[in-house]
């Protein structure tokens, strides 16, 4: 089954090039181009990754389109890509969990997507297991 990104970006060569790199290397991509347009794709599709640029409509889009990626059911993995990287103690990557920073070439955005997949499916099994063993002690307990 391919792992599914919604990327979102509001430059369409940026959006569309990535977007091919990404399917060339096994991804499902869904594009968004817009934060309403990723709003509304993150409420009727399931993701493992959300990829936002940082700045679109204002300076910070891309923060609130995270922030929805991670009010979603399903927690997907979440990065913001970005020209200008943050120089200073005064910019958070919170909410997201990775910063991308364009140029990117196409083995670093690879790699850096399959190593927060990895990681993303990790927590999934430790919060599972960590569900059934609760589960466990308390029919043992009843």
């Amino acid at each position: 089954m391919k792992r599914r990104i919604l990327f979102v970006d509001d430059d369409l060569a940026v959006l569309l090039t990535l977007k091919a790199v990404l399917e060339i290397h096994g991804f499902e991509v869904e594009t968004a181009a817009s934060t309403a347009e990723a709003f509304s794709r993150l409420e009727s599709g399931v993701y493992d990754m959300v990829i936002s640029d940082l700045r679109m409509e204002t300076e910070e889009a891309g923060l609130e389109v995270i922030r929805a990626a991670r009010r979603q059911h399903y927690a997907p993995a979440t990065a913001l890509l970005t020209a200008y990287p943050p120089n200073g103690d005064h910019w958070s990557l919170e909410p997201a969990e990775s910063l991308l920073v364009k140029p990117l070439g196409t083995s670093d955005l690879v790699r850096q997507v399959e190593a927060l997949l990895i990681r993303r499916a990790d927590e999934q099994q430790r919060r599972q297991r960590r569900s059934a063993a609760a589960q466990e002690v308390g029919r043992r307990a009843g």
